[in-house]
């Protein structure tokens, strides 16, 4: 697994990063936390022995993106912005995985939710008075990172690579 090209998932998705003023910017990124919710629900249908650890997974995801609209709910015009960007956003995230079968790809996740966890610390510059929910919207991130690693090794000998 030595040998898989980990992208820095900030610098492939900066085109449409940066297509958003900065008090969106967390919206855009609880949505594409739901990205990231669809590809655990996929991969619970191919490891069907880890479907439950891989759908807690999921719901980690989703209750990130729950949390930061509560944080910044977006306006309508936001919305409507990321909204449009997400179908393309979307596709350049998948496409990061495209190559590759499912373990691979877990293992491109497990790193892309540590670099979730640092964007959410960095954003502790810009919203100070968030530093808490920031934290723990990281140390979610990691958990979903740290249960992928854990399966992996498990996984590596399936057909699924």
């Amino acid at each position: 697994m030595n040998d898989l090209d980990i992208p820095n998932f900030g610098a492939l998705l900066a085109e449409h990063l940066s297509a958003v003023p900065a008090d969106a910017y967390p919206y855009l990124l609880s949505q594409l936390e739901r990205t990231a919710a669809d590809r655990y629900r996929g991969w619970a249908e191919d490891v069907p022995e880890y479907a439950d650890g891989l759908l807690a997974c999921a719901a980690s995801e989703d209750e990130i993106a729950d949390r930061v609209e509560a944080m910044f709910p977006p306006s309508d015009e936001h919305r409507r912005l990321v909204l449009s960007i997400i179908p393309a956003a979307k596709a350049t995230y998948y496409a990061a995985f495209e190559p590759y079968g499912s373990v691979h790809q877990m293992t491109i996740q497990s790193n892309a939710e540590r670099q979730g966890a640092s964007a959410w610390q960095n954003l502790k510059a810009v919203y100070p008075e968030r530093s808490v929910e920031f934290d723990e919207l990281s140390a979610i991130e990691v958990g979903s990172a740290d249960y992928l690693d854990t399966i992996l090794p498990l996984l590596e000998d399936k057909a699924l690579v």
